[in-house]
């Protein structure tokens, strides 16, 4: 497993029911995965990672986040001949680049908001002194979740290009950017497991990025998740596979860059309709921590399917019932934050906590080490139990400075009444 953070930890649970797996090796994983052997060779180390699988006769390699995606491990590791879950290096610029996405869709009739991509900030702010408000400016590359300002003036908006293109705020990710329409309407997670022939929908979800309550305060990668996600009915469903799902692979295939892994859909239920709002390469954290846990089939064998082309021939099966996780933060974060403090689990949780920012000392005891530190994910039969029960447990979950929204749940309970 490649990876660190919350989601991958709720992958090697799930991977770990499986009869198959003996033995979990996570680079560089965090201290709070028991499940695992944690090596600690970075994500984005690719030819450690490659050395490592090879030394270890390694059977089967998840590549979870991001960057080694985009970066091609996965091309690395099955020049070696290790099978892998996770898209190709040309197959993972969906989410690398937004540029290639929006054009993509452009392309092959997918729909998304309207947009413009500028490689000149002159040109950029020339555009703003005539684009609707609010707008949306966009770091063409990967941004950790936060390239994203929605701008309500074009002072805002202005400023945020500057940060961009002059200031390198993301870094090289800012030297394109991305100007589109600012959409309106519920927002909905779909991840999905394709092979390239068959995509096949998890559960919905409904992702939590403002760092306060009300959905105020600053972007995060995610204060927390519910599943399924009310907003995304059997209707909208129907209309995302045949406008949005079955589109999107067949336009990737038509590319010659065919997506083999976790597909992921962001999309706004507007009032004319799905729009895709982005895509990732990789399953979403937190979402993922709300979508395994009701996942029935084993995901390993899933995961085999995907990556040996036969997805149709495996039946992906998730329970009836409803999900919740509040992410756990160390207070101040997406901004400055301290770490280091110990962690207080009780045992009766433990089972439902995916680690995120965590580390051991050389005592044993788990340490903060990150702004989003814990998932606390409870799985109900209604909605309003699911989230009740995740309070209940982040609030037994204690550390100093510990922080967490108390409205995780609200809106999507509010839409089903």
């Amino acid at each position: 497993m490649v990876g660190g953070g919350g989601r991958e930890h709720a992958i090697i649970k799930k991977l770990k029911e499986s009869p198959e797996a003996e033995e979990i090796y996570a680079l560089p994983g965090n201290g709070g995965m028991e499940e695992a052997v944690c090596v600690p060779i970075a994500a984005t180390d690719l030819d450690g990672i490659v050395s490592f699988a090879l030394e270890q006769k390694i059977d089967y390699a998840v590549v979870a986040p991001d960057d080694p995606l985009v970066l091609g491990l996965v091309d690395l590791l099955e020049a070696k001949g290790i099978p892998c879950f996770g898209p190709r290096k040309n197959a993972a610029v969906i989410e690398g680049s937004k540029a290639f996405a929006k054009d993509l869709m452009k392309r092959y009739g997918i729909p998304t908001a309207a947009f413009e991509v500028f490689t000149d900030e002159e040109t950029a702010i020339r555009y703003l002194d005539t684009a609707p408000l609010p707008t949306v400016i966009k770091a063409d590359g990967l941004a950790l979740g936060k390239g994203v300002i929605i701008a309500q003036t074009r002072q805002e908006a202005k400023r945020a290009v500057h940060a961009m293109m002059s200031e390198k705020a993301f870094g090289k990710s800012g030297e394109t950017v991305i100007i589109e329409e600012f959409l309106t309407g519920p927002e909905v997670s779909v991840l999905s497991f394709t092979d390239g022939a068959t995509v096949v929908p998890m559960v919905s979800s409904m992702d939590h990025k403002r760092a306060l309550d009300g959905d105020e305060g600053l972007n995060t990668g995610g204060m927390g998740t519910v599943a399924p996600n009310p907003y995304y009915t059997e209707e909208v469903a129907k209309i995302c596979m045949d406008t949005i799902f079955l589109p999107t692979m067949k336009a990737m295939n038509a590319e010659g860059r065919t997506f083999r892994g976790c597909l992921y859909f962001g999309l706004m239920i507007t009032p004319k309709g799905p729009r895709v709002i982005e895509y990732n390469c990789r399953f979403g954290d937190p979402e993922t921590q709300v979508v395994l846990p009701l996942l029935e089939t084993d995901l390993l064998t899933v995961m085999r399917a995907v990556t040996e082309g036969r997805l149709d021939q495996v039946p992906v099966r998730f329970k009836d019932a409803c999900a919740c996780c509040v992410i756990l933060a160390s207070d101040g974060y997406p901004k400055s934050y301290e770490k280091g403090f110990a962690i207080d689990i009780p045992d009766s949780v433990k089972k439902d906590v995916f680690a995120a920012g965590v580390k051991k000392s050389e005592s044993g005891a788990l340490l903060t080490n990150g702004g989003r530190v814990l998932g606390v994910t409870a799985v109900e039969a209604t909605l309003e139990d699911a989230v009740k029960k995740a309070y209940e447990k982040a609030e037994s979950t204690r550390f100093e400075n510990r922080y967490f929204r108390k409205d995780i749940g609200k809106r999507a309970l509010s839409a089903k009444e």
